[in-house]
């Protein structure tokens, strides 16, 4: 199979299956295309959590805000799967999450005069990501069009600060139900029954519905991250957080 992640919305992603289905018989499944709109670091959290479910398959993620510059296009073998997109930094996340370290290999594609500048997605990595699937992921070494190359962009999460009594983190993305999603592993949460979130005392609760309807608290998500919610609400409301903003956690 083929899966398909983009910020494009529609219609753009159909022309890009158009393209996969005119060169290969690959099966392609939508893994989203209403990803954070220009924001690889949120793309690439994503897929780092969802694409370990799958079986051995080509992911095509196209969440590129340099599209038309002269950014690389790359593909990231990681064990038996294949990662195609731009180079910024957001196929290496996902690729760690599907390999080790040591079974991840890049490769530069060489890119002819693409039809548009803006429309990379069907004009440089669905037929990339076709080719990628006919060859097969072990035998990329076959295509033409690839070098291996060590010179390209990584993206590595923030570290967080946890100590005994609490956590400095940040928040990496808010999800559609609006829960926060801090960089702070679960585990810090292990013993802890309430949380100053900026200086609101919060409840630590196994789930949602732990808490009343409209309550704070403070969870472990499924990623495996602090997670800042509200019960049948918007926790980035409640909490006045947002992408990208710091976070104090103090544990009690």
């Amino acid at each position: 199979m083929i899966t398909l992640a983009t910020d494009f919305g529609e219609p753009y992603p159909a022309a890009m299956k158009g393209v996969v289905a005119r060169r290969s018989d690959a099966r392609t499944v939508d893994i989203g295309h209403e990803f954070p709109r220009q924001d690889p670091r949120a793309a690439a959290f994503w897929l780092r959590f969802v694409l370990p479910e799958f079986p051995p398959a080509v992911h095509c993620v196209v969440v590129d805000p340099g599209v038309g510059t002269d950014r690389q296009a790359l593909v990231v073998r990681a064990g038996d799967h294949a990662l195609v997109g731009p180079d910024n930094g957001v196929l290496l996340p996902p690729a760690r999450a599907l390999a080790d370290e040591g079974d991840i290999e890049v490769f530069a594609v060489r890119v002819e005069d693409p039809d548009s500048a803006t429309f990379h997605g069907r004009d440089v990595f669905a037929p990339v990501a076709a080719d990628c699937h006919e060859v097969g992921v072990a035998e990329l070494d076959r295509l033409p069009a690839l070098s291996r190359t060590h010179d390209y962009e990584d993206l590595q999460f923030p570290t967080p600060d946890v100590r005994d009594d609490g956590a400095t983190g940040e928040v990496l993305v808010v999800d559609d139900f609006g829960n926060v999603v801090t960089n702070v592993p679960g585990d810090a949460l292990d013993g802890v029954d309430t949380v100053a979130v900026d200086g609101t005392e919060v409840p630590v609760a196994h789930s949602y519905a732990h808490v009343d309807t409209g309550d704070q608290l403070v969870t472990v998500g499924s990623h495996g991250n602090v997670e800042l919610a509200v019960n049948q609400g918007r926790g980035d409301e409640a909490f006045g957080l947002a992408a990208g903003d710091p976070v104090e956690l103090t544990f009690e």
